[in-house]
């Protein structure tokens, strides 16, 4: 296992590599590979271990009755996912979490051992102020997609996006984690219309993009970027 990698993620933030590597030991800490598609949790799962990606990435994905699918959140490398529910013992994922590309997941039995360190060691300490770090982000991560989708309008939508995709990576040109696909269904709109709507505002001179690569263009893009 690679402790350098894991120092410098945000869960094991303030602790040596020989103290991640006690915690590994204390919280039964194992690797699984993943393939493109493979699902990790199924919704109504009731899980105890954290997930934390070491490598590729993973969606936080809800289906209604009917199949409709939404993306509420992408996972990349030193992320973590299911942090929420190993805290609240029992209770079952309301979402389902599946590999967008081929993903390697480090997991870790934290459910089982919520309770103060007998020992009363530092770094587990540590790793509980992280964990309420990331659980703040995460929330933070939430209301984002509550903005993005709060307009009726799908240019809205995008706009809302993209501006905060382009103030987050501080460059007019920048990547999303999301296909085109991915995208509509994280935005909650239809993934034609969305397209029509991308094209008609690259011929509009707004941006121009290919595949997941944008670029905000024109007089509008100092209005996007703030």
């Amino acid at each position: 296992m690679d402790f350098t990698f894991l120092s410098k993620i945000p869960l094991f933030h303030g602790m040596e590599e020989t103290e991640i590597e006690d915690i590994m030991h204390c919280f039964d800490g194992y690797t699984r590979k993943y393939s493109k598609g493979e699902t990790i949790y199924h919704m109504g799962e009731i899980v105890t271990k954290i997930g934390i990606v070491l490598s590729g990435n993973v969606h936080i994905e809800k289906d209604d009755v009917w199949g409709n699918k939404s993306i509420l959140d992408s996972i990349g490398p030193g992320q973590v996912f299911a942090e929420t529910y190993v805290c609240i013992p029992g209770e079952p994922l309301m979402v389902s979490v599946a590999a967008s590309e081929t993903a390697e997941i480090l997991f870790m039995d934290i459910g089982k051992r919520l309770t103060a360190c007998e020992k009363n060691c530092s770094c587990h300490n540590q790793l509980t102020q992280n964990l309420l770090m990331i659980s703040a982000h995460k929330n933070l991560n939430l209301s984002r997609k509550i903005f993005h989708t709060s307009s009726k309008s799908i240019r809205g939508r995008l706009l809302s996006y993209l501006s905060e995709q382009a103030a987050r990576q501080e460059s007019m040109k920048f990547t999303i984690p999301f296909n085109r696909q991915q995208l509509a269904e994280y935005l909650g709109v239809d993934r034609s219309a969305m397209s029509n709507e991308l094209s008609k505002m690259q011929k509009e001179g707004m941006l121009t993009f290919s595949r997941n690569q944008f670029c905000l263009k024109g007089e509008t893009s100092g209005e996007l970027y703030m």
